[in-house]
């Protein structure tokens, strides 16, 4: 039997049986080959298929070939090739803002959302994949139980690793209800998140599906919210993304800047994506899908260690969208600079992987979300972590030209690059200093003002993650850093 034939087959019976060794196999043969059987070309399996890596090596062999022949004018060519994606990035980044400020995110107002009656809510199905986390498995328990949504139509799947024995003991300990189900994942690699929760959805029963991380606070009506969207949303909605907000903002420096950061991203930026139908990079967290379209489209690549981002540019690409709600979900910021590090790194790898994966059909991506959303595609999925990187190489440069102003510098700057290279440096961190205020100030966050100010500190460690990120799509594409949760006191009530 084929693998289309088999899926179809195993489809009609769905959900399978986690008591039946059978399906377990199964089930954990789909969750990591099941997307690279049905369409390989989507898969991050291989980081760079054939015609990528032919490009690629082309594109340095002619750079190298240039930088002999003519080292000034490349330098110069490749430093004006640098400045005009910083232009364009700048100047879509504050398009997105602008219209993240005009449309906002969907409005489920309480009583909207208690409006709807428990017979025609839909069987919801949430999956959490924990690894290694037995200090937040109990928080689990209390959120869960704080969801208003009945419990006859509430799936909630824990999905551990079965030789993670510590998380293992800490569920079973707390899980004393049938309120939580404990799946176990047969250890295979990769161990990624996005394999446990394929895993999962083979067990899952619900129409709707949505992940939350184990230490996650979603608030108590955001199914329901969901729920409402869904209803008076054209069909083409496969997704509804909560903002996600971080409950720890005042631990340190580092936790404010990275809740500012996740104002301006999930309160204005993906908004604002929304509202000019541009593909948008799920959240890690508290994305809803509707189930028939995952099943449509291939559901996570385990290969892809942003399964988010990725799974967000596969809606698009087949012709879905994506709407962005206004119900939160509090996590912890990281606290610690190295773990965060691990964790950012990862997502800018993941950036690239998916930038990968979604160029190799450029003609059929091209014709499916139109020009302005192509371009926007690669200015944030490949300028995103190359820009920070660059960031790298461009303020050595500024400190040594204030430092000496050396000949050579000012050779590589010619006129018609330097004025477009000062614009991005002035008018470049000025605009990204007033979108962060002016997201704090709609947002009512004065107590993040210190944090906003000293972003540029932050930059600096953005740049350090997107080098490492880099270097380990080269190494390791597919490798996992686990970030470390726990570290910070839950918000009181």
């Amino acid at each position: 039997m084929s693998t289309t034939a088999e899926r179809a087959v195993r489809q009609v019976r769905l959900p399978l049986d986690p008591d039946s060794e059978a399906d377990r196999q199964y089930a954990l043969r789909r969750a990591i080959d099941g997307l690279r059987e049905d369409d390989p070309v989507a898969s991050a399996s291989i980081a760079v298929v054939g015609w990528q890596r032919v490009l690629l090596w082309s594109l340095l062999v002619l750079v190298i070939a240039c930088a002999v022949l003519d080292h000034k004018a490349t330098a110069v060519f490749l430093i004006g090739v640098c400045t005009a994606g910083y232009l364009l990035t700048m100047a879509d980044r504050v398009m997105i803002f602008r219209q993240g400020l005009a449309s906002r995110a969907i409005d489920v107002s309480d009583e909207r959302a208690r409006a709807i009656p428990d017979d025609e809510l839909p069987p919801y199905t949430i999956l959490v994949p924990a690894y290694n986390e037995p200090e937040v498995v109990g928080d689990l328990i209390g959120a869960m139980a704080n969801l208003e949504y009945p419990a006859d139509k509430l799936q909630v799947l824990l999905l551990l690793e079965a030789d993670d024995e510590v998380t293992i003991a800490a569920a079973e300990e707390c899980a004393e209800s049938d309120a939580i189900t404990i799946l176990l994942v047969p250890p295979a690699e990769p161990r990624t998140k996005p394999k446990a929760c394929n895993y999962g959805l083979y067990f899952s029963t619900g129409d709707i599906v949505t992940i939350f991380d184990a230490e996650d606070l979603p608030e108590p009506l955001q199914l329901r919210r969901v729920v409402a969207a869904f209803r008076e949303l054209p069909d083409d909605v496969a997704c509804v993304q909560a903002k996600l907000v971080y409950h720890n903002g005042h631990q340190n420096i580092l936790t404010g800047w990275f809740t500012a950061e996740y104002g301006l991203w999930f309160g204005y930026l993906l908004p604002g994506m929304m509202g000019s139908t541009s593909p948008i990079p799920l959240g890690g967290t508290s994305n809803h899908l509707r189930r028939d379209v995952l099943d449509q489209i291939g559901s996570w690549d385990p290969f892809n260690v942003t399964e988010d981002a990725d799974l967000g540019l596969r809606i698009a690409s087949r012709g879905y969208r994506t709407a962005v709600i206004d119900s939160q979900t509090l996590e912890e910021a990281n606290s610690d600079p190295i773990n965060w590090i691990r964790q950012r790194s990862r997502w800018y790898k993941g950036y690239l992987q998916t930038w990968l994966v979604h160029i190799r059909r450029p003609v059929r991506l091209y014709r499916t979300i139109g020009l302005r959303s192509f371009v926007r595609f690669n200015l944030v999925l490949a300028g995103t972590p190359i820009i920070a990187v660059l960031n790298l190489a461009f303020w050595l440069i500024t400190v040594v030209w204030f430092l000496g102003q050396p000949t050579l510098v000012e050779e590589l700057f010619p006129w018609y690059i330097y004025f477009p290279a000062l614009i991005a440096l002035v008018l470049g961190n000025a605009a990204t200093l007033y979108m962060n205020m002016i997201s704090l100030r709609e947002d009512d966050r004065s107590d993040l003002l210190v944090a906003a100010l000293t972003v540029p500190v932050f930059w600096l460690m953005m740049s350090i993650a997107a080098a490492k990120g880099c270097y380990q799509m080269l190494r390791n594409p597919s490798y996992w850093e686990k970030t470390f949760h726990g570290l910070a006191e839950k918000p009181a009530g």
